[in-house]
């Protein structure tokens, strides 16, 4: 298989890379040079988003039977990279999210879910849901329905995590003491290991598939507590968690999934969309989710060997509780 990355330097685009790599296939990755490539995959340099910025990747003979794309800004970057591959590779994959569905999507929501209104392939830069929905259209525009692979990933952890998440709580427990661990601890999650995304998402090219699937582990998989307990052996076993209940957690004024990566409360409409979608469609495509403790534990390995910060999108909100609120909700005399 031949496969070219628009990115495939940084979080999902490199595990896509890695993986390709490792099956054997023939790998070119598109991207600005901020980031060294992954070894193994021949480079094309240049930014979609400047004048004539896909220039390289126009004048390039290749074909490909496979493209990946995983932007998540303006969608016209989207459209112009995928028009001019159309008739150049035999399939378009957009690593899409599940935010794209309209707000709030029940509990156990499908691909059928009605989708978020207003997006377009043309669109400068509006907001997440809008430019994922909108890298969408883009891509079923230039390659049509069935040659096109909408990916709508949720929580995405593991190695070269740049969103700030897991690498908070595994740094957080590794300082130890006691540690808000914000309840109940049985409280189910979805997550996808990204290397698990990508296995995906090569297997899905190599069948064929198209149209959209969620993609992240199905419901049980792990829980709050599963998580956290695994960062705590990962990290060295100091940390104490000391679990709150959600209501004490809220009323001390703490956002739930970026001052507390992860979590969100049960019951609540952000927890039915971000831990109760319906994957089904993508396990009988093939989808096999790792144990949480092996996320967590190659994720922590990872961390260490780059000297234990992790990049940050620019992009992104940072994350993570002010240590002070932390002693303060549990009634410590100091944040650890």
């Amino acid at each position: 298989m031949r496969l070219l990355l628009l990115g495939g330097t940084e979080f999902a685009g490199r595990a896509v890379a890695e993986a390709a790599v490792g099956r054997g296939w023939e790998v070119t990755v598109f991207h600005r040079g901020r980031h060294e490539a992954p070894a193994g995959v021949r480079t094309l340099v240049g930014d979609r988003t400047a004048p004539d910025g896909l220039a390289a990747l126009d004048e390039d003979p290749g074909e490909w039977d496979v493209v990946v794309d995983t932007w998540s800004a303006a969608p016209r970057a989207v459209r112009d990279a995928a028009r001019l591959l159309r008739d150049r590779a035999g399939r378009f994959v957009y690593v899409s999210s599940c935010s794209v569905y309209a707000w709030a999507p029940p509990a156990g929501y499908s691909e059928e879910a009605p989708v978020v209104e207003g997006a377009s392939p043309d669109a400068d830069l509006t907001d997440y849901a809008r430019d994922k929905r909108g890298g969408e259209l883009a891509a079923v525009d230039a390659f049509g329905a069935d040659r096109s692979l909408l990916v709508r990933a949720g929580l995405i952890l593991g190695p070269y995590e740049n969103v700030g998440r897991l690498p908070w709580w595994l740094n957080r427990t590794a300082r130890g003491g006691p540690v808000l661990a914000p309840g109940p601890r049985e409280l189910p999650l979805q997550y996808v290991d990204v290397r698990d995304l990508a296995e995906w998402i090569l297997g899905a090219a190599e069948q064929g598939l198209s149209g959209p699937y969620n993609l992240v582990s199905p419901q049980g998989h792990t829980t709050t507590g599963e998580l956290l307990e695994a960062c705590v052996r990962a990290t060295g076993g100091t940390a104490e968690l000391r679990w709150t209940a959600p209501e004490v957690v809220l009323e001390a004024g703490i956002e739930p999934w970026t001052q507390l990566p992860v979590w969100v409360p049960p019951g609540s409409a952000l927890h039915d969309a971000l831990h109760a979608s319906d994957v089904s469609r993508a396990v009988a495509a093939g989808l096999r989710c790792r144990p949480v403790a092996e996320t967590v534990a190659d994720t922590w390995r990872w961390l260490t060997e780059i000297g234990g910060t992790a990049p940050q999108r620019p992009d992104r909100t940072l994350k993570g509780l002010d240590p002070d609120v932390e002693a303060k909700v549990l009634g410590t005399d100091r944040g650890v």
